[in-house]
C-alpha cells in the first residue's frame, strides 16, 4: 500500500454552514427568533450567575498584611523571665508566648525591673529605653 492509495474508513462529512445562501430560505435552518437565531450568539454559562453572587476578596494578596510580626509587651517579659535570662524567639516559642515561625516585636507597654538580654527580636524605641534603663541589653 502506498501513501496515495490510503482511504478513510468513513467518508468525510461536510460541515453544514447555516445561513449562507440558497437552499434554506426564510430562517436558514436556525429555527425561529431569539438569541440562538442571531449571528454571533453566545449563551452565558449557568455557573456565571453563581460566580457573580460570590463576594470579591479584596486585599488578600498584599505582603503588608502577611508580614506583621507577633507583638509582645515588656510587661509580659517581666512575667515570663527571671533576672539575667536571655530572650530570643526560640525561648519565647518554648514558653508559649508566640507561635513558631513568626517574627517578634517587643513593645514598650508596661514596666520592666529585671535585667534581660534580648536577641533576634525587633524592639520599639520605648521598649529599648526601658530595657536599657533596667540594666538589660539588646543584641542585634
Amino acid at each position: 500500500m502506498q501513501l496515495h492509495e490510503l482511504k478513510r474508513a468513513t467518508p468525510q462529512k461536510k460541515v453544514k454552514r447555516v445561513g449562507r445562501g440558497g437552499g434554506r430560505g426564510k430562517t436558514a435552518g436556525r429555527g425561529t427568533k431569539g438569541q440562538k437565531a442571531r449571528a454571533g450568539h453566545r449563551i452565558m454559562p449557568a455557573i456565571r450567575e453563581q460566580l457573580k453572587k460570590l463576594p470579591k476578596r479584596r486585599g488578600y494578596n498584599f505582603k503588608s498584611i502577611q508580614d506583621k510580626p507577633a507583638v509582645i509587651n515588656i510587661a509580659h517579659l517581666e512575667k515570663f523571665f527571671s533576672p539575667g535570662d536571655a530572650v530570643n524567639p526560640k525561648i519565647l516559642v518554648e514558653r508559649g508566648a508566640v507561635k513558631p515561625g513568626m517574627k517578634i516585636k517587643i513593645l514598650g507597654d508596661g514596666e520592666v525591673t529585671k535585667k534581660l538580654i534580648l536577641s533576634g527580636c525587633l524592639v520599639s524605641g520605648s521598649a529599648r529605653a526601658k530595657i536599657e534603663k533596667a540594666g538589660g541589653s539588646i543584641v542585634a
